[in-house]
């Protein structure tokens, strides 16, 4: 049973090397309602740290799908100015951003997938200049979760909802490495693993990763000029954070007019409230041209008809499938830890931080090197243990990257 020892450390854990929250600055944190137990202990801690004001928005599944279910579509589809300018308020005041994200994942399910899309794309466009502020890594921002009981029951189907509860944040706590003595130093050594694989994939400069698998024969081109992260990132001001809590990561962004082949879904897709599940999508100079699902194909259709940019490739990610998230034998529907069980990729907008000198281009410029844009940002996995990815070098040979889904490049020195 985790205690409350154990959501302080959390809590830490999530202010200091989560978002790395400095003295005197502002704190936005989003939150579910149902744990406003742990968000307020964030925010006791957060001012014990120094902060100088801390906001929380609480997000309530209940009053999200009531709203779904009887407001009319102008409401649905309308983002309200007022929220726009509380973000963009605290973004330019340099605040740090804490998201607690822990939706029912069945929430949406039964409302037309239209009305989901149109909420959907009207917030990404209200939020646009919010966004630039966390993509671009103008601020510190960072994603956790803790348990709810709907989400704990959607994992643990056999467990009441208390004891699913207790099992989901037993799950957590040693995916983050909260069980650890001290989880700022577990993270730190963490951290220091992931750079240096991808220090060791900007050292190969692939200019293409060819993926092989059940249902995936897919070709991936990388830019001139892109950029391997991991782990923990900088802010324009050198204030290091993670932006994901767990993440075992290294992504960069494939060239928006370069993916060739079919992929195939390895685990469900949380999108919007609604699952997207065995789907498979061919694309043919960077565009999907065709896709099919089991599971939501509707939302799936809504989600690619976003924008142009949604049907174009925006991360490439590697994860070994030994990561913890993966050893757990679970599947979370929750992408902050399912993408972190499975090497993925995500439809929509690149981080422009993955190219050199990306951060200070225009959207022009951005386009020119082929780094691709649009109002989402979807991952989605596509790892398993029968996943091959071979990259191509500069002068055009071919060498293992990843064989039966882990790395057949020498990460970890050995």
């Amino acid at each position: 049973m985790v205690n409350q020892h154990v959501k302080e450390k959390y809590a830490d854990l999530a202010l200091k090397t989560g978002v790395n929250l400095q003295k005197n600055q502002a704190l936005m944190i989003n939150a579910p309602i149902e744990g406003a137990d742990f968000t307020k202990m964030v925010a006791r801690k957060a001012y014990e740290l120094g902060a100088k004001d801390v906001h929380i928005n609480w997000v309530d599944d209940e009053l999200t799908l009531l709203k779904f279910e009887n407001a009319p579509d102008e409401v649905i589809a309308d983002f309200p100015e007022w929220k726009v300018k509380l973000h963009d308020m605290y973004a330019e005041d340099g605040a740090a951003v804490l998201s607690i994200r822990s939706t029912n994942p069945d929430l949406l399910k039964d409302i037309d997938s239209s009305r989901v899309a149109k909420a959907n794309k009207a917030a990404a466009q209200a939020m646009t200049n919010f966004r630039q502020y966390t993509m671009n890594d103008r601020i510190p921002w960072s994603i956790i979760s803790i348990p709810t009981g709907d989400w704990a029951q959607k994992i643990f189907p056999e467990k009441s909802q208390e004891d699913a509860i207790e099992s989901l944040w037993d799950a957590i706590v040693k995916i983050v490495r909260v069980d650890q003595e001290n989880p700022v130093a577990a993270w730190d050594a963490h951290n220091e693993t992931l750079k240096t694989a991808r220090e060791i994939l900007n050292k190969k400069n692939y200019k293409k990763l060819i993926y092989k698998a059940p249902g995936t024969d897919l070709e991936l081109e990388l830019p001139e000029g892109h950029i391997w992260k991991g782990g923990s990132a900088e802010t324009e001001k050198g204030t290091t954070f993670n932006p994901n809590m767990p993440t075992e990561e290294v992504f960069s962004l494939p060239h928006k007019y370069g993916v060739n082949g079919t992929v195939s879904s390895t685990k469900p897709l949380n999108y919007g409230g609604s699952l997207i599940d065995n789907f498979s999508l061919t694309f043919k100079d960077g565009k999907v041209v065709d896709y099919k699902a089991e599971q939501g194909e509707d939302t799936l259709k809504h989600l690619l008809d976003t924008d142009e940019g949604a049907r174009r490739l925006g991360e490439v990610a590697l994860v070994p499938h030994e990561s913890p998230v993966s050893q757990s034998g679970l599947i979370f529907y929750n992408t902050l830890f399912d993408e972190n069980a499975s090497c993925h990729i995500a439809l929509g907008k690149a981080y422009p931080t993955n190219l050199e000198d990306g951060a200070s281009m225009n959207d022009a410029e951005l386009d020119k090197h082929g780094v691709n844009d649009s109002l989402t940002h979807v991952d989605f996995m596509i790892g398993s243990e029968n996943l091959d990815i071979d990259g191509v070098l500069e002068d055009g040979s071919t060498e293992p990257v990843f064989r039966n889904g882990t790395w057949a490049l020498n990460i970890k020195g050995e």
